[in-house]
């Protein structure tokens, strides 16, 4: 009933305006010598060929994902009962613990393979080692430098605001900001003592360590080599944060901890929770807004093509009936206050591409060598590896993607193959899980 009534007074109420804010949008696009508000936003990414290249990218992560997917479902059924989980169906969208299913993290607890196994969140031993918001910060920056990367200035810590403030009303999403002067950076975040904004500090350093490298151009190349870049660079680094690793370097898991297979599937499974099942959301978030500016899709068919799309690529479903009288895009922030998501799903991508190249840079990971697994990776305190990830972030806008992009992989091309090495223990363990299971893989799409 929440997840209705949200969309009823979210979206529902936004309706006839998105139509005339598409039409002024495009009006807009069309002045700046753009066909629609979608070619406009994808300027950013310098391809004729970017909406075949998400496709493709799309193509190659899908596999993985249909087996994640009926996974989730074999075990939702498990829990919910076949009346309302059924077999070779789409998930209804309310059990995937999340008002949109666009990550699953929320069900860990019902979806984990072997729950006896000793848990990677260290919260807990974070609170008992009497970490503060503050100390987060401080660790976060001392990863950066420890890579030969640049220190926060004294402005940061003067100006930012890292812990809600008593008695105020802030929005509490966390951000990161550049005052634009070279030297005044700042982040707003209400920080939790939890091992979730641990990794959330690192991805906002990481907006930070952009802005300190390209400080020193000139203001129309200060940004990103591309939107998915600035998102990149703190989740790739928090990758490396979060394994075994770096939580015993830095002393929040006993060095005696053991990393075995059914840890191994745990912590991978917990991860592609957060990471695999957001890549068709951010998708067919842009994609049907694509289909809407250029005309595809009238305004008669708004919704229906939402779920449409949702069905295709995510494989979910609305748990209650839904019609033309509903504007369920619209309780999702991006789509009301009109900022592109397509960055999202590029930034899962080059993340892992990042990390991969930084792995192996810095000697901690052979694509030949099964003894060293890529998501064990830790590269913290490697120079050599901080020199290459400086040279991209120095580069700021100032040089075409694919150029930054080889700076720090060699390749000038995004590519989701990183991403599949690192979850491949995961997608071998869960193709034969599902066939022990006799859980088909995929959905019928006939409702």
């Amino acid at each position: 009933m929440f997840l209705k009534r949200w969309h009823e007074q979210s979206g529902g109420k936004m309706r006839d305006h998105y139509e005339k804010f598409v039409e002024l949008s495009n009006e807009a696009s069309r002045m700046n010598n753009f066909s629609d508000t979608g070619a406009y936003w994808l300027r950013n990414y310098e391809s004729d060929t970017f909406k075949e290249d998400i496709e493709g990218l799309w193509q190659t992560i899908r596999p993985f994902y249909l087996q994640l997917h009926a996974y989730v479902r074999a075990k939702l059924r498990d829990h919910y009962g076949e009346d309302k989980v059924p077999k070779n169906q789409p998930i209804p969208a309310h059990l995937l613990g999340n008002m949109w299913a666009q990550t699953w993290g929320n069900i860990d607890d019902l979806v984990t393979p072997y729950p006896g196994k000793t848990s990677i969140d260290v919260t807990p031993e974070m609170l008992k080692q009497g970490y503060t918001p503050k100390k987060m910060f401080e660790m976060s920056e001392e990863f950066f430098t420890s890579m030969g990367l640049l220190p926060t200035p004294p402005e940061f810590w003067s100006g930012s605001i890292i812990e809600k403030l008593a008695g105020k009303e802030m929005v509490c999403h966390a951000s990161a900001w550049d005052f634009c002067n070279g030297k005044d950076f700042r982040i707003k975040q209400c920080t939790k003592v939890t091992m979730e904004d641990f990794n959330v500090v690192h991805h906002e350093m990481g907006h930070i360590q952009y802005f300190l490298q390209y400080k020193n151009l000139p203001l129309v190349y200060r940004d990103g080599a591309n939107s998915g870049f600035h998102e990149a660079v703190g989740d790739s680094l928090a990758l490396s944060v979060q394994t075994l690793k770096h939580l015993k370097e830095i002393g929040l898991l006993d060095k005696s901890t053991p990393q075995d297979h059914e840890a191994t599937i745990n912590y991978l499974l917990a991860t592609a929770l957060k990471k695999i099942a957001f890549f068709p959301f951010a998708y067919i978030m842009d994609k049907w807004r694509w289909d809407v500016f250029d005309g595809s899709v009238k305004s008669t068919d708004y919704n229906g093509h939402w779920w449409k799309l949702r069905e295709k690529y995510q494989g979910i479903r609305s748990p209650v009936t839904r019609s033309e009288n509903d504007f369920d895009p619209g309780a999702k922030y991006h789509i009301a206050a009109n900022v592109e998501y397509i960055r999202y799903f590029v930034s899962f991508v080059i993340q892992f591409q990042f990390y991969k190249s930084l792995c192996m840079t810095a000697g901690q990971y052979d694509p030949h060598n099964r003894s060293q697994p890529l998501h064990e990776c830790d590269f913290y305190r490697n120079k050599e590896a901080g020199a290459k990830l400086r040279a991209m972030l120095a580069m700021g806008a100032s040089r075409p993607w694919p150029e930054a992009m080889r700076a720090v992989t060699g390749q000038d091309r995004m590519d989701a193959s990183a991403f599949r090495e690192y979850f491949k223990p995961l997608e071998v363990w869960l193709i034969a899980k599902n066939k022990e299971l006799g859980e088909p893989v995929g959905w019928d799409s006939d409702q």
